[in-house]
């Protein structure tokens, strides 16, 4: 199993977690019917899969919004004033559902996951969402120097 995860993820660390996240949900559900090596297998292969694909998500929405903005210098970003914008552009320019969004994701630090089940939404609407949230927030801070 823990194989299967390295050929997957390449992370010693991260494989060794979803082998024992595997063995400890199965101990927390109390099965007490026999096992097999190959559901044991998918198991892993599933979680390593979900595992990525969160990764993906997270490092394309880092890339797109936040890594790639050379706009403005770490040091000098965000100070108070332009947090005090940014609160204001979320409350005046976003829907609602928008708004939850960004909540969840950056006050609250949930998962792409987290949010789409605590909206009834799928995750790709969750991205869309928060993309749209960021475009129109650097945009309106752009416009605004």
């Amino acid at each position: 199993m823990y194989r299967m995860a390295m050929a997957l993820l390449h992370d010693d660390e991260g494989a060794r977690d979803i082998v024992h996240d595997i063995f400890a949900s199965l101990i927390n559900k109390n099965i007490r019917q026999e096992i097999t090596g190959s559901y044991l297998l998918k198991a892993v292969r599933n979680r390593c899969l979900n595992h990525i694909r969160d990764c993906e998500i997270h490092l394309r929405i880092a890339n797109r919004y936040f890594l790639e903005n050379d706009e403005y210098e770490s040091e000098e970003w965000p100070d108070e004033e332009t947090i005090s914008r940014i609160y204001s552009l979320i409350g005046s320019h976003l829907s609602p559902q928008a708004q939850k969004v960004i909540d969840l994701r950056f006050s609250k630090g949930e998962r792409f996951s987290k949010i789409a089940e605590i909206m009834e939404i799928s995750e790709t609407a969750v991205y869309r969402h928060l993309s749209h949230a960021l475009t129109i927030i650097r945009k309106k801070l752009n416009e605004n120097g």
